[in-house]
């Protein structure tokens, strides 16, 4: 299958790497060239703009950072829809506001284009190991469509609803996460304040009811305090901005995103912007007395 692919970052190039080691033809796009140029390195061609990418593509994806940059790739003259056909797809694995969604599937239905919201939970290393979950929402039959390529990316998918439901269903995920860590950085710091081995804290927390994939997976690094990043903490200011506007938007009191936003904000204005969101674990211990 001809496909498109924009954003080769992080989580884009494991993700579109695994599409080209399936068979299938990738012609890929970058504000970076660098990062195309690894993407041509793993069997891609190389395209100038996101029009370029998705001009001969029977489906185009994008993995961006933010609603700006997804309204750029998807709106501008030279994106996505200024070069797809009418009838193909355009899937999008941004963590990106329903609001900003909205506007491209408005746009991708005037040209004719099929638009398949596809969030994905886990981190770079959970992408090259074909270990993310995926949450779809946009037409069902579009979906269907792109199945065996979005099992490329992991084994769990989910249909969610027609319209915007994966991008509100991702932020309720990344809120969890958030929401995780930010108890594990006060239980570590009670914990270490009471005496107990930093490393031993970390096992047993989790070995204990407590203790989910994301703990297991974050234990390793953070016994011998190691913060870098996963996901940064720059990243995360971002989806608590738009998991806070979701919360606003929806009526909800959002007492533990603002918390973890707090937290955040803390290692942003401590040196830790770079570092992995985990780095909240720093910013409890600044302010235990």
């Amino acid at each position: 299958m001809k496909l498109g692919w924009v954003g080769v970052g992080k989580m884009g190039l494991p993700m579109a790497s695994h599409l080209l080691a399936a068979g299938h033809s990738v012609t890929a796009c970058d504000l970076v060239p660098a990062l195309v140029q690894a993407a041509v390195a793993h069997g891609a061609r190389a395209a100038a703009t996101p029009a370029a990418a998705a001009r001969a593509a029977e489906v185009v994806f994008s993995s961006i950072p933010d609603d700006r940059a997804l309204r750029a790739v998807a709106l501008s003259e030279t994106g996505v829809l200024a070069g797809t056909r009418p009838g193909a797809v355009y899937v999008d694995t941004s963590t990106v506001s329903a609001a900003a969604s909205a506007e491209v599937a408005a746009a991708a239905a005037a040209k004719g284009v099929h638009y398949l919201r596809v969030t994905v939970s886990g981190n770079n290393k959970m992408a090259e190991g074909k270990a993310l979950t995926i949450m779809a929402s946009g037409e069902r039959a579009t979906y269907e469509r792109c199945r065996t390529l979005l099992a490329l990316f992991g084994p769990q998918q989910y249909y969610v609803g027609d319209a915007e439901q994966a991008r509100t269903l991702k932020l309720a995920v990344n809120l969890m996460v958030y929401a995780t860590v930010s108890g594990l950085a006060e239980a570590l710091a009670i914990g270490r304040r009471g005496g107990v081995d930093w490393e031993q804290l970390l096992d047993v927390i989790a070995a204990s009811a407590i203790g989910s994939p994301l703990i297991k997976a974050k234990s390793g690094a953070l016994k011998a305090r190691d913060f870098s990043a996963t996901f940064t903490c720059l990243q995360a200011r971002k989806d608590l901005s738009l998991i806070s506007g979701a919360a606003a938007a929806s009526g909800v009191p959002a007492p533990v995103a603002e918390i973890a936003a707090r937290l955040i904000e803390d290692c942003i204005a401590n040196g830790s912007a770079e570092e992995d969101y985990a780095a909240m674990i720093k910013a409890v211990e600044r302010a235990a007395k």
